[in-house]
């Protein structure tokens, strides 16, 4: 769906109000088709923002998992590596 919409569950530390909303962000411009939204659909545009910000929250504050909180430097070096190996 969308690439630059990063996982952002279970990481330690956790998931700052600034990923969530940028994460927000991504979504509404991928289901809207607007990088940036003319005047008059920029209240919509704002509103649906904070709408997926809030859902997204409530989701990371209630989910629960057994597993090791993920390491976010071990992460992204991951991420860099494989997209060495893929683009060289």
């Amino acid at each position: 769906m969308c690439r630059n919409i990063k996982t952002l569950f279970n990481f330690e530390p956790p998931a700052t109000e600034d990923e969530i909303h940028a994460s927000a962000l991504q979504f509404v411009r991928k289901l809207s088709g607007f990088n940036k939204p003319s005047q008059a659909n920029e209240e919509a545009f704002d509103r649906a923002v904070a709408e997926v910000s809030e859902a997204a929250r409530k989701l990371l504050t209630s989910l629960h998992t057994h597993a090791p909180a993920r390491d976010r430097e071990v992460e992204a070096d991951k991420a860099r590596e494989r997209s060495r190996l893929r683009f060289g």
